[in-house]
């Protein structure tokens, strides 16, 4: 297992022995006795030097592909680790005595590969042979579905951009700067949430952050202000990988996402970032996109679904544009296609869906109703 090329050019000595051998021994002998038999045959007797080495070349070769190639490696790929075991031993005896030949066609091939300015390359596993692994590990029933659906997830976590994982600046729900604690206990059965940005008029200006466990702790007369931590900023073309790193640097587990002139742009989270992993986790009382199916087998889908998780949805998760993209949501995409702000009853088709617009809510769309036209290629 530590050195594959002496393994690999033992077996390669050993078949090109064995065909030297059976060509030898095998031409002379069994060409010989066909003859003597076509011999007996009148009007295949003028052809039957070319006959004989023509049978014996034919047969050779079948027998040396069933029975040399395979036949052993069917053998070997039906239960690897008992036969790599059995053989060894065998194997080690017989490296060490083609050891010298080995070593010679080593160097030579290296002297060879050195002359002819070839650059030799390590052999690269692939995001898409893992894949390819993981899914053929799931048809034979060693993995779980749900370790691939992870395993993936964890994959094209890495082609996503943190403003298609954020909760929208529109989203957001904000504390007053000038607010009393006593005045966040009193509204604290309304509150879904765990940390809240503290803002001065907007959630352009934020200020800080405060939690409800502060709030918790603190007398009712301070102000908002008075116990707020500073808030954590990410520019908006970080990876999920790096805001997953800062959080882990800082034990922070929340961030604002600006863009290039400072503005906000939304707000990402621990839980964002794990959802994007191990699928949706909904919390009580927490507003989920939805996509509903209908009885008429179309889909109602709210339009600021993250488009990822709507491509997820249908299992279309590779139609997901590699790098950088205009748009994160469903309404992003929709606009992207239309290159217009919609109205209601605007409908346009895309890899065999469907796309119609269903509400509109003054300029931002609400609902997008789905519907499957055909087989997707």
């Amino acid at each position: 297992a530590n050195h594959p090329d002496t393994f690999l050019s033992s077996v390669q000595i050993g078949i090109t022995l064995v065909g030297i051998l059976t060509g030898i021994f095998s031409g002379e002998k069994f060409t010989g006795d066909i003859e003597l038999w076509l011999e007996t045959i009148p009007t295949l007797a003028p052809y039957k030097g070319i006959l004989a080495t023509s049978i014996v070349v034919v047969a050779i070769t079948y027998f040396t592909l069933v029975l040399g190639e395979l036949l052993p490696k069917r053998i070997g790929l039906s239960n690897p680790e008992t036969i790599a075991k059995r053989v060894a031993g065998p194997m080690r005896i017989i490296s060490l005595i083609t050891f010298p030949f080995i070593w010679l066609l080593s160097k030579s091939t290296w002297v060879l590969v050195k002359l002819l300015g070839i650059k030799s390359n390590e052999n690269q596993v692939t995001e898409e042979e893992i894949k390819a692994i993981i899914s053929e590990g799931t048809e034979q029933g060693t993995i779980e579905e749900a370790e691939q659906e992870i395993i993936e997830r964890v994959f094209h976590l890495g082609d996503r951009t943190i403003t298609s994982l954020m909760t929208h600046r529109s989203d957001i729900e904000w504390v007053s700067l000038q607010q009393t604690v006593g005045e966040m206990k009193a509204a604290m059965s309304e509150m879904i949430h765990t940390v809240y940005p503290v803002c001065d008029g907007s959630i352009d200006n934020i200020k800080g952050v405060i939690s409800v466990k502060d709030i918790l702790k603190a007398d009712e007369q301070l102000l908002v202000k008075d116990i707020m931590k500073p808030a954590m900023y990410v520019p908006e073309n970080n990876s999920a990988y790096v805001v997953l790193e800062r959080f882990k640097q800082t034990k922070i587990h929340h961030c604002f996402i600006v863009n290039e002139y400072g503005s906000i742009e939304g707000m990402i989270t621990l839980n964002d970032i794990l959802e994007a992993i191990v699928g949706d986790i909904p919390q009580q009382d927490e507003v989920n996109y939805e996509i509903v199916q209908r009885a008429d087998g179309s889909y109602l889908v709210d339009a600021q679904i993250s488009f990822f998780d709507f491509l997820a949805y249908f299992d279309h998760e590779d139609w997901m544009p590699e790098g950088e993209q205009e748009f994160d949501t469903l309404a992003g995409f929709v606009l992207h296609k239309l290159e217009k702000i919609p109205a209601t009853g605007d409908l346009f088709s895309w890899r065999g869906y469907q796309f119609e617009i269903i509400d509109m809510d003054n300029h931002r769309i609400d609902k997008i109703l789905v519907t499957i036209e055909k087989a997707p290629d």
